[in-house]
């Protein structure tokens, strides 16, 4: 009596090669002491030299901030796209991706509300005096975030999103798979092969854990 087996099994005597990479790594970007409404008012009042901590200060930054982005996109000469409501990111980066000649650079830049946590300035009455004085508190607020989407010759595809809100906090994203996809072949290997070559060539240390 046979006993029947299973994909694994039939698969585990054809496998020349196995090979693990990282999908997805995002990493976050973003100052650990201004992620707080107590080093907000601390970063207001002694670097920015207010009296009373106020949101407003940091909206000439902003603008300032945004203007930049603004500068490079001319500058580069790179589109600056407004992704619609549910449209697909990585649809519209695969299109530029195709297009792309060159080993590395920025394809586009994006730009999409998104939900983000900021800090904002409420007033408040004082219930002695009856004056009025700024509190900040932590909020969430639909706010625009530029997503700049590139090529790096050694990581391969990436974006990188900014909030366009103080403290401008940041997202880096690559793909594991990509990076081998893009390293392997400058040490004789490349991703088109590993399916169909019966005798590999030695995989490079780097890659074997």
């Amino acid at each position: 009596m046979s006993i029947a087996r299973s994909v694994a099994d039939v698969l585990r005597d054809h496998v020349v090669l196995e090979y693990e990479a990282i999908d997805r790594m995002y990493l976050n970007v973003y100052v650990p002491h201004l992620q707080t409404v107590g080093a907000m008012v601390g970063y207001l009042r002694v670097h920015r030299g207010q009296r009373f901590a106020s949101t407003t200060a940091v909206a000439p930054m902003t603008e300032a901030f945004v203007c930049n982005i603004e500068q490079f996109v001319a500058a580069e000469g790179v589109d600056l796209i407004a992704f619609e409501k549910g449209q697909r990111k990585d649809d519209v980066t695969q299109k530029y991706l195709r297009e792309f000649r060159k080993s590395e650079g920025v394809l586009y830049v994006g730009k999409a509300q998104e939900k983000a946590r900021v800090m904002r300035t409420e007033r408040r009455r004082c219930s002695r005096t009856g004056a009025t004085y700024p509190w900040i508190v932590q909020s969430t607020a639909m706010v625009n975030h530029y997503y700049f989407y590139g090529v790096d010759q050694d990581f391969g595809p990436f974006f990188l999103k900014f909030c366009s809100y103080f403290p401008y906090n940041a997202k880096l994203c690559i793909n594991g798979q990509s990076i081998s996809s893009a390293s392997l072949p400058s040490v004789g290997w490349h991703s088109k092969r590993w399916t169909t070559v019966s005798s590999p060539a030695p995989i490079p240390s780097c890659y074997s854990g």
